[in-house]
């Protein structure tokens, strides 16, 4: 009974330590981390003058339609935005924040 017991301990203790390597090492991120720095800077500045003004909620390295950097911005009118930008903090597209919306925005 002792050696079954130390065994299933064992076996959670594995999965426990796995977890924690896995989230550790991103294995279990989407990719959506918000990302901070001077680059994000740049990101959040060039994503408020293409939107003309409002709030940056977030920062984000993006690969999704060409983009680098996704910079989720809420404009003066309050409806929410995710601006891809390139390399060069330059537009790539402008996207509706919202998982129905599937067009783009301008």
């Amino acid at each position: 009974m002792l050696k079954v017991l130390a065994g299933i301990t064992a076996v959670f203790l594995l999965a426990l330590g796995g977890a924690a390597i896995a989230r550790g090492t991103g294995a279990l991120d989407d990719g959506d981390e918000t990302v901070k720095g001077p680059q994000a800077d740049r990101a959040k500045a060039a994503a408020l003058d293409i939107t003309g003004g409002g709030t940056a909620n977030a920062v984000e390295r993006d690969s999704e339609k060409g983009a680098t950097w996704e910079v989720e911005v809420t404009r003066k009118d309050g409806s929410t935005v995710d601006v891809r930008l390139d390399e060069n903090f330059k537009l790539v597209v402008i996207d509706g924040d919202s998982e129905a919306e599937d067009s783009e925005v301008e």
